[in-house]
């Protein structure tokens, strides 16, 4: 009965609906085919293909040039982490907290804590990562699936705090935590909404 009644309260965090419209471009044959055999692949429609990718451009990938981002494999990133340790955790974000704060202001024209998840979001999305934001009563909770060691689970762990922190240092935060994932759970209330900055 308890078990049926969490279920039924627990809603997932969603944006809102989009209008559409329709548009007509004209593209080289031979992109037009890469896209039809990486949608059969993907086994999603073209149209749905080309929205990921467009999605993904608006997102970030026209940002990360500017704000000084470069692609680097995952298997440096996971070989980094093996010399992380507590002092030089602490040491990276505050060096890069003022990046990620000049970051946001730059990419969605403001700061504050929507803005700044909503930009954590994109950034998780464009980088390859499993996230999620769920809402259970006036419970917000934040799923990254990095799979990059437990050492890179501590450091997104001490970034969040400070993120969080910086806005809304009361709050409690509560942690769970693996090698491989990280979730937050903070109060927030249920009519917190992370892309309702843009009304």
């Amino acid at each position: 009965m308890l078990k049926e009644k969490l279920v039924s309260d627990r809603q997932v965090h969603n944006q809102k609906k989009e209008s559409t419209r329709s548009i007509t471009y004209r593209l080289p044959e031979k992109l037009v085919n890469e896209l039809e055999t990486e949608a059969t692949m993907k086994s999603i429609s073209q149209n749905v293909l080309v929205k990921q990718i467009l999605e993904k451009y608006v997102q970030w990938d026209r940002f990360s040039d500017k704000i000084g981002m470069i692609p680097v494999p995952k298997a440096i990133v996971e070989s980094l982490g093996s010399e992380l340790d507590g002092k030089y955790i602490d040491e990276i974000i505050t060096m890069i907290f003022p990046l990620i704060k000049d970051s946001v202001m730059f990419i969605k024209g403001g700061y504050d804590l929507k803005r700044c998840i909503e930009t954590l979001e994109d950034y998780m999305k464009a980088s390859g990562m499993n996230s999620d934001h769920r809402v259970e009563g006036g419970k917000h909770i934040f799923l990254i699936q990095h799979e990059l060691g437990t050492k890179w689970s501590v450091f997104t762990e001490q970034l969040l705090t400070q993120i969080f922190r910086s806005f809304m240092p009361e709050k409690e935060l509560k942690f769970q935590t693996t090698d491989s994932t990280v979730i937050m759970t903070v109060e927030l209330g249920s009519d917190f909404n992370e892309h309702d900055y843009h009304d």
